[in-house]
């Protein structure tokens, strides 16, 4: 029993070891596999995804109480989280650009008439109500809003992009958590391996004086 506890200590800087491995190696393995997948979709940002140029690009559109993004990614292959997170933040801007600052909710499901009434029409435009929607020549069904589909399309991708950056930010912790269990089991296994050497130091010490000297 008494070997057991010796070896308690060391059992446990073994386990933590080994899972400090482990899950470095996940870290590593998971952070190159997410930008693996975000490199080949060959994404580039565009000329104006700069502070400044957004800037004044907003301002033409007339955009207001808009968070504005800091990083720049222009003519940047994306390839990293944080490079995919940028990306989208710009790609917010240019869809609020496009709808005249208003978002998904804002808006009707349908392309109005012009003869609809004002209580008919959402306050980004378009309509709810089909009744007052434009209809399809063809079909005679009522006519998508464009500007709503937009931020369909708009909110996939950058739901996309945002979790790439967060499972990048998964990986990291990974493997910091990783080395820190590591750095603590080999810690345990020093600890354990001194005090077992200590004990045995001693139980040394005390044969020698239990042995008569001639």
């Amino acid at each position: 029993m008494k070997r057991f506890w010796e070896m308690g200590g060391v059992i446990a800087g073994v386990v933590l070891v080994a899972f400090g491995i482990g899950a470095v190696v996940i870290g590593f393995t998971g952070r190159g596999e997410v930008r693996d997948n975000i490199a080949r979709e060959a994404i580039v940002g565009s000329p104006d995804m700069t502070p400044s140029a957004i800037k004044s690009e907003a301002a033409k559109a007339g955009l207001t109480n808009v968070d504005l993004p800091t990083c720049n990614v222009a003519n940047e292959a994306i390839t990293t989280g944080d490079e995919a997170k940028c990306f989208a933040s710009y790609m917010r801007i240019h869809t609020l650009e496009s709808t005249g600052g208003y978002t998904y909710s804002q808006m009707g499901r349908y392309e109005a008439l012009a003869t609809a009434p004002k209580s008919e029409l959402a306050e980004g435009g378009g309509t709810n109500n089909a009744t007052y929607a434009a209809s399809d020549p063809k079909t005679g069904a009522p006519v998508a809003n464009g500007a709503r589909d937009l931020w369909v399309t708009e909110t996939a991708l950058t739901t996309a992009l945002n979790t790439s950056f967060f499972a990048e930010r998964v990986a990291m912790f990974s493997i910091v958590t990783g080395f820190a269990l590591l750095l603590t089991g080999i810690g345990f296994l020093v600890l354990a391996w001194l005090g077992v050497l200590k004990v045995r130091q001693t139980e040394k010490a005390k044969v020698r004086k239990a042995i008569p000297t001639t």
